[in-house]
């Protein structure tokens, strides 16, 4: 009850902020790699994001096992009511073979969630949101590529979520089972030339503590086992042009169930500006145990933003389609005249030299 209280208070905070917009005109999903960017779909966009795997680990030390299977990851994503505020659900299903070598050689077959979340994204500061007003410059190629340190500046944005978990499920810490809460810490660096930064600081299935079919803790060498779990990702993107991107990633996982470093490299094709498709690896470098998957993806969305756009911008000019036309003309011909001045200098300065 306290947690919900908590969720509920800052929520509540969060929307008193001041609104700005985050819809983009061509679909911004958080595939092909794991983060969660720091901006929501948009109010009235619905944006699913699909992508069935391949999974192959093997642990040789010790206890040699050998896990085979598939599975697929999936997120639904809804802009609701406010342009910084996103719900979604997301989760991983596998199922999968996991083959243990012992003195007698025998099979189990798995499969469940590996994680169901249901949660809320906020964006509490947005540096871009007035980026409208950093246009490019006409008299200079230098001043239009050049680093901005204020790109070192990111956008901020806090998650909460509700996990559910089925009892005795395979791919959770044991006795873990039920609603659990997990928080995140979204930043992004959007820098020049296509350079994408993405972090996200996630501390997942909070306040868990696993008992044994008596009802005890369950003790490990001494210390009282937990199932809490703590996640760093980094993302790196780089768009090479309107419609491929590629990136780099890095997952850390640290809990007493599990740990892991895992890199991930691949990239995505804007089929349209609604529909996007994705692909990538992941691997890590440890052998208890090694992993090694492939997974293609797909991201579609919904959009009913745009004539929400429309009709609030006929709304406040209080303008007819001629009028709109007027204005139109008017902000094209002072842009004409600006590159018709730029031009001309240009000349001059040509002229100069010759």
């Amino acid at each position: 009850m306290k947690l919900i209280k908590s969720t509920i208070l800052i929520l509540f905070v969060l929307v008193s902020t001041q609104m700005y917009s985050q819809y983009t005109d061509v679909i911004n999903s958080n595939r092909p790699g794991v983060s969660r960017s720091a901006f929501s779909v948009g109010t009235k966009v619905a944006q699913f994001e699909v992508g069935p795997y391949f999974i192959k680990e093997k642990r040789t030390p010790a206890l040699q096992t050998e896990t085979s299977g598939y599975g697929i990851d999936f997120a639904a994503r809804y802009g609701l009511l406010l342009e910084q505020l996103e719900l979604n659900i997301e989760g991983t299903y596998q199922n999968d073979t996991k083959t243990y070598f012992s003195t007698v050689p025998f099979d189990e077959n798995r499969s469940n969630f590996k994680n169901l979340t249901i949660g809320a994204k906020y964006l509490i500061f947005d540096p871009y949101k007035n980026s409208e007003n950093d246009k490019p410059n006409l008299y200079s190629w230098k001043a239009n590529h050049q680093f901005k340190w204020s790109s070192l500046i990111p956008a901020v944005s806090a998650y909460i979520g509700v996990n559910y978990d089925t009892k005795n499920n395979p791919y959770v810490a044991p006795g873990v089972e039920g609603i659990s809460p997990k928080v995140m810490l979204i930043s992004q660096n959007n820098f020049n030339s296509g350079w994408v930064l993405v972090t996200n600081l996630i501390f997942d299935r909070l306040f868990v503590n696993p008992k044994d079919i008596n009802g005890n803790p369950i003790v490990i060498n001494g210390k009282e086992y937990k199932a809490s779990e703590f996640q760093y990702i980094i993302t790196l993107t780089h768009s090479f042009s309107p419609k491929w991107v590629v990136f780099g990633e890095t997952q850390g996982i640290k809990s007493d169930f599990y740990a892991d470093n895992l890199f991930r490299f691949g990239g995505a094709y804007l089929w349209g500006k609604d529909f996007q498709l994705d692909t990538a690896i992941t691997l890590n470098t440890k052998d208890t145990p090694s992993v090694f998957s492939v997974n293609f993806g797909a991201s579609y969305r919904l959009d009913f933003h745009k004539d929400k756009i429309q009709k609030n911008e006929n709304i406040d000019n209080g303008a007819s389609a001629k009028e709109e036309g007027k204005r139109r003309s008017r902000k094209n011909k002072k842009t004409t005249d600006v590159i018709e001045d730029y031009n001309k200098k240009h000349k001059r300065k040509v002229q100069k030299f010759n």
